[in-house]
């Protein structure tokens, strides 16, 4: 790869990395804001918001989604996984592609579905919030997967290109 090239690519992924680490942190903050908030008042004052419950649950649905999709950038998502503990990681390259292929298909069937549900929201006018559009709410959860799927699909790729040679493990020299 260019250096132009790989260059772009890093600039990317540092941009895609801050903003799910911003978007991550202003969900956590407004979520901790809205949840205190909401006890002071209840306990305090004997009144609180009535769309607070459902917003709280509305952020918690979305700190889950952007987590996960940094989980899978970082390599740090669910797996279980005993053969990386008993063989080299040269040797681990082609089972993790594999398991990385199957984790990309499965999001995209998770996306496929979440679209469709977004779709029989839109359909039946569903609202959030009093009087926004569900979809609003949860068009997170389609866009989430597709990204996982293609972040999947980049790993079971690199260690493709790993086992073939075409590719350089990272911090050596060529």
């Amino acid at each position: 790869m260019t250096g132009a090239v790989r260059t772009w690519l890093d600039r990317f992924e540092r941009w895609g990395t801050a903003a799910e680490n911003f978007l991550l942190v202003l969900l956590l903050v407004s979520l901790m804001v809205l949840a205190v908030s909401e006890i002071v008042l209840r306990m305090f004052f004997s009144v609180g918001f009535v769309w607070a419950g459902e917003l709280i649950n509305l952020i918690v649905l979305w700190i889950t989604i952007v987590a996960s999709v940094a989980a899978a950038r970082s390599d740090r998502h669910l797996r279980i996984d005993a053969m990386s503990h008993f063989v080299s990681r040269k040797y681990a390259r082609l089972p993790r592609a594999i398991v990385d292929t199957f984790a990309a298909g499965v999001c995209i069937v998770l996306a496929w579905h979440s679209w469709r549900y977004l779709q029989l929201t839109i359909e039946f006018d569903d609202t959030v919030l009093g009087d926004i559009p569900a979809w609003c709410a949860y068009a997170v959860v389609p866009a989430a997967f597709l990204l996982m799927a293609y972040r999947f699909l980049l790993a079971a790729g690199r260690r493709l290109l790993l086992i073939v040679g075409v590719l350089d493990e990272p911090g050596e020299q060529t």
